[in-house]
């Protein structure tokens, strides 16, 4: 029988207790590499969390479909808003072509009446050749409640210019009247605006009839263009009669700068002049030539006015009832040239005849003959 000292014993407990210490506590080795491990693992997260939030987030492209879609949504919904726009700006937009030009005429409650001006304008539009498409372009501008009221139920776009004294502007204003003035210099303060905004346009009255799409026979890289009452057979003279009255403007630094000194012009004489008349002051001052603007001049062969009216409805784009005092006789003889028109297009749908030149049969009205 073999006995244990107490030596032993003791010498066993503390062997054992120093092997386990052993199998508790890793060695030196052994914790480089945890370290490691943790180190690598701490690298590739922060990786991961740099490229996922980079704006190209390309971990997105190896997410499941669904989950994808999910993301995109989620990212959607909490996505900045773009600031808001203001009303002029909203409409300008819904408005514009892709080159963001629009067509503007201005309205007052007089010219927007059932059976007015507005009416027998936008009826030229819907019969006109390639001028339906136009359509959709164009903003009423109206310078009273009611008029915009009136606009609203036949057209889509409206536009109401906040004034105090719209009251004032609402009824029929007879030529060079302190009411014409007023709306007249009203209107060019807003085309102004428009231009200042970035928007290319072209202001037509809305006692102008369009026959035919006036775009191809615009002339190209020129900044502004503008109609006459008077034309003396070059584009590019200043000394045609300008009638402000159909405008063709590309929105830039030149055409900015230009309506600027045209309205500061305008106030100069304050407000005793109307814009065109002002324009034939201003159109040879050393500050236009400063700034570079480019001007034509429409020929009224193509252009049409009742002061030189085009006499081949072959060729004409539009007709503006000036020179005709009074809205009644504008409405008539408009009501009468649409006649015209119309009986030609059931002539010759496409517009285009054998025939050299096509007068217009209307008899004499406004004190002029267009025959």
């Amino acid at each position: 029988m073999i006995r244990t000292t107490n030596s032993e014993s003791t010498y066993s407990s503390a062997a054992g207790d120093r092997d386990g210490d052993k199998t508790k506590r890793p060695s030196k080795g052994s914790e480089r590499d945890v370290l490691r491990v943790v180190l690598l693992f701490t690298t590739v997260l922060l990786a991961c969390f740099l490229v996922y939030s980079s704006s190209d987030n390309p971990l997105i492209m190896v997410l499941p479909s669904w989950k994808n879609h999910w993301f995109s949504q989620k990212q959607t919904s909490f996505k900045m808003r773009d600031p808001p726009v203001s009303e002029l700006e909203r409409v300008l937009m819904n408005a514009a072509m892709k080159d963001k030009t629009v067509i503007i005429t201005a309205l007052n409650e007089a010219w927007a009446a059932p059976n007015s001006t507005f009416n027998l304008f936008l009826e030229s539009f819907r019969i006109g050749i390639g001028t339906g498409r136009l359509l959709k372009h164009v903003i009423g501008v109206c310078l009273d409640s009611k008029a915009y009221d009136l606009c609203l139920q036949v057209h889509p776009h409206c536009y109401l210019i906040n004034a105090t004294d719209s009251d004032q502007l609402s009824s029929q204003k007879d030529y060079m009247t302190s009411g014409y003035l007023k709306l007249v210099w009203r209107r060019m303060d807003f085309l102004r605006e428009v231009v200042t905004l970035g928007y290319n346009f072209i202001f037509t009255d809305a006692d102008i009839l369009w026959f035919r799409d006036p775009f191809p026979h615009f002339f190209q890289d020129i900044d502004f263009q503008i109609a006459c009452d008077h034309y003396n057979g070059k584009p590019s003279y200043k000394s045609n009669w300008v009638n402000s009255g159909f405008t063709y403007v590309k929105a830039n630094n030149k055409t900015i700068k230009f309506y600027e000194f045209w309205c500061d012009s305008g106030m100069r004489w304050n407000g005793r002049k109307q814009d065109q008349e002002v324009f034939n002051l201003i159109k040879n001052d050393p500050f236009v030539s400063q700034i570079g603007i480019k001007m034509r001049f429409f020929d009224t062969v193509y252009i049409g006015s009742f002061c030189e009216p085009s006499k081949d409805i072959n060729v004409v784009y539009t007709m503006h009832a000036n020179c005709c005092k009074g809205l009644n006789s504008k409405v008539h003889y408009l009501k009468e040239i649409l006649h015209d028109w119309k009986q030609y297009l059931s002539e010759y749908p496409s517009g285009n005849t054998t025939m050299a030149e096509d007068r217009w049969n209307r008899p004499k009205r406004c004190g002029r003959n267009i025959r």
